[in-house]
């Protein structure tokens, strides 16, 4: 009896890691799909400041606002360093200035800059969201 109860927990652990997993997969497709369909063209580079912050999507992707304009970044990478705390250095060629290929952020080498205008910001955000989620 012991030994079923310890193999129903397994299964449903298993199962659980599965669908986030499968979770984290929608969410990059749906992103990269999101590239695709809005024809996003990539710039080099985005000027910072100390008052910018930026928002993960999953460890492939973040929103990053500046003052004044918003940024979808995509990593080279999967970047699980966005959570860590003591928090990892950025690497800059330039203090004010982040570039494509060349740069990081929390440790992790940016691969891609995509400005957005208001309304794509506001609809990769609610990617990942259930309908009515935000009420």
């Amino acid at each position: 009896m012991k030994n079923k109860a310890v193999i129903a927990i397994f299964v449903m652990l298993t199962a659980c890691a599965a669908q986030e997993e499968a979770t984290t997969q929608d969410t990059e497709q749906a992103v990269r799909d999101f590239i695709t369909v809005r024809q996003l063209q990539e710039a080099k580079e985005m000027r910072t400041s100390n008052s910018d912050h930026w928002e993960e999507i999953d460890e492939n992707f973040v929103i990053y606002e500046t003052r004044h304009e918003a940024f979808l970044v995509e990593f080279m990478r999967r970047c699980y360093e966005l959570n860590q705390y003591p928090v990892v250095a950025d690497e800059r060629q330039s203090g004010n200035v982040v570039r494509a290929r060349f740069d990081t952020l929390r440790g992790c080498h940016i691969a891609k800059l995509f400005p957005l205008t208001e309304g794509e910001l506001a609809e990769l955000s609610a990617i990942g969201e259930s309908p009515g989620s935000r009420n």
